[in-house]
Formats: C-alpha cells, sequence, structure tokens
C-alpha cells in the first residue's frame, strides 16, 4: 500500500493535467469524479514498475501509465450505468450525481484522453515505435474490455456457464487491462521481446487472481472491511468462480437450491448458498486458484534482472490476494 501511495503521488497530478482543460464545468467534474475519489492506482504502478524493471526511466511509461487509469476509470463510469450501481469507492456513481448521459460523456472523454495522453511522449525515432506499440496494445485491451462486458451480460441468469468461459469472461474484463498496463510499461521502458511477453502473462496472471480473490472476499472477508455485506454479489445474482464451480459440481437437488438463491436476488438466501459452497469446497477452491495464478505470474518475473522494481513487482503480487478488500 506503501508503493501504490507513493506512485499515485506521481500520477494524479498528470490526471488532474491531462483532464484540465474539459469543458463545460459539469463534464469536467463529472469526469474528475472517481479519480478525485480515490482508488489504489494498481495499473499505473505496474505501468511505472515494469518500465523500470527492464532498465527503463520511470518518465518513459508515465504518459502511457496515465492513459491506462484513464481507460480504467472510463471502464468504471461505464459499468455503474450499466450494473445500476449507486456507490464507487465509497462515492455516489457518476450517473447517480450527474445523470446517465453526462456519466456516458465523462467516460467517452476519458478514454479519448488516453489516447492523447499515450501521444504526449517525446518523440523520436526509437520512442515513436515505442509509442505505436504501446498504442495497439492499448486498444487491444480496450477491445476485450468491451467483449468482458458483453460476455458478462450474456451470463446474468445462465447458469450453465463453464469455468473456462467464466475465466475467459475475467481475462477480458479485468485482466487484459493489467496485462496492457505491464506490458506497455515494459515496450516503453525499452524491453526485449522476452522480457515484454514475460511481463504481459505476468499482468495477466495477477489480473485473473485479482478478480477471483475478489470473488472469495465476497463470501470470507470481512463486512467492516468491504464496506459492505458479505455476500453481495449472491445477493444480487451474479456469477462468480464460486457460483461456477459449484453449479458445476453440486448434485442436482443442490444445483436448484443455488439456482432458486440467486434468481431470488435476496440477502435471505445468502447464508444457505454459503454452506452449499462449503459443502463443494469451493470457497477454498477460489483461493487456491487465485494463489496458484499468483505464484504462476512471479515465475514470469525470472526473465528480469534483480532489481528493487522487479522485488516490487513480486510484492504485489502477492498484495492481489493478501488485500481484505
Amino acid at each position: 500500500m506503501e508503493t501504490l501511495g507513493e506512485y499515485s503521488k506521481l500520477i494524479n497530478p498528470r490526471l488532474e493535467e491531462i483532464l484540465a482543460d474539459i469543458t463545460p464545468r459539469s463534464l469536467y467534474e463529472a469526469s474528475m469524479h472517481l479519480i478525485s475519489a480515490g482508488g489504489k492506482k494498481i495499473r499505473p504502478t505496474l505501468a511505472l514498475l515494469s518500465c523500470q524493471a527492464v532498465g527503463g526511466e520511470m518518465e518513459d511509461a508515465m504518459n502511457v501509465a496515465t492513459a491506462i487509469e484513464l481507460i480504467h476509470t472510463f471502464s468504471l463510469i461505464h459499468d455503474d450505468i450499466m450494473d445500476k450501481d449507486e456507490m464507487r469507492r465509497g462515492q455516489p456513481s457518476v450517473h447517480v450525481l450527474w445523470g446517465e448521459s453526462m456519466a456516458i460523456l465523462a467516460g467517452d472523454i476519458l478514454f479519448s484522453k488516453a489516447f492523447e495522453s499515450t501521444l504526449k511522449t517525446r518523440i523520436d525515432e526509437t520512442s515513436y515505435k515505442r509509442v505505436k506499440n504501446a498504442i495497439s496494445t492499448i486498444i487491444d485491451s480496450c477491445v476485450k474490455i468491451c467483449e468482458g462486458q458483453a460476455l458478462d451480460i450474456s451470463f446474468e441468469e445462465n447458469f450453465n456457464i463453464k469455468e473456462e468461459e467464466y475465466l475467459e469472461m475475467i481475462y477480458k474484463k479485468t485482466a487484459a487491462l493489467i496485462s496492457a498496463a505491464t506490458r506497455s510499461g515494459a515496450i516503453m521502458g525499452g524491453g526485449t521481446h522476452e522480457e515484454i511477453e514475460a511481463l504481459g502473462e505476468y499482468g495477466k496472471l495477477i489480473g485473473l487472481a485479482f478478480q477471483i480473490h475478489d470473488d472469495y472476499l465476497d463470501i470470507a472477508g470481512d463486512e467492516k472491511t468491504l464496506g459492505k455485506p458479505i455476500g453481495s454479489d449472491i445477493a444480487e445474482g451474479k456469477m462468480t468462480i464460486l457460483t461456477v464451480k459449484t453449479l458445476e459440481e453440486a448434485s442436482e437437488q443442490d444445483r436448484e437450491k443455488l439456482i432458486g438463491i440467486l434468481e431470488a436476488k435476496s440477502q435471505e438466501g445468502v447464508n444457505e448458498a454459503i454452506e452449499i459452497f462449503k459443502k463443494y469446497e469451493t470457497i477454498e477452491y477460489a483461493h487456491r486458484l487465485a494463489k496458484e495464478y499468483t505464484k504462476r505470474a512471479k515465475e514470469k518475473l525470472k526473465v528480469l534482472e534483480e532489481s528493487q522494481a522487479k522485488k516490487l513487482l513480486q510484492e504485489i503480487a502477492d498484495f492481489i490476494i493478501e488485500r481484505k478488500h
């Protein structure tokens, strides 16, 4: 958290600078809302550390790191509209405060500003190629985010989803942008092909671990720390790694019971659902799976020379599955 805090202090002024010229004032305020509300800034931190880990200077990747955070924020604003979520980072969502139309525009302008940020990188013959490759990486992740969100929507009230389908969805919706952060950071730092590929895979694996750990915390976390009731995903009828795995393995009777709870979309059935998860040991399975992805992610870092940046990348991988919210 200390590392993330230090890197946030470097990223925040860049975010404010790139958004400063947005008019009218209402659009500026809507665009800045979630950025001002905080957030861990894991993605831009990973971009900067990946750049440093391959021998680059932090400034080489600063504009790309800013772009990654802008895209992440854009996706959150649009997600909240689609999911009808009224709170984000302890604050009312953008669409609650400014209305859906302004929120859509705020997301759109953040998306556009991401590419403006990347193109502000000092261009010479060497960096032009890197900027071009970084933009290609970022664009690919944006396409995947949309595909992942579409898959997520299609999974609603579909109780026949297989684990591999769920993993593909969370890769596209969550892990792809984290992978883009580490890959584009390594590109901007002048990493070798082997280093860029390794860091891209590291990002993908910790991204998968991140979402699976979120699914796990929804059941195994602490209500006060999470800031929401235990089993919120169940109460909202959401598909998680726990529900997908349990539905795959459960008896017909337990399967029907769990489907009934998910369809009811009520906090009342949460405890019964947790008992079904315990019966099929899917809570422990989710925890093990997140740990396995983290272990594999750290193994990808072996191609890098020893450095403080590499050490911090290893620590962030551990943090992903040790965090309490």
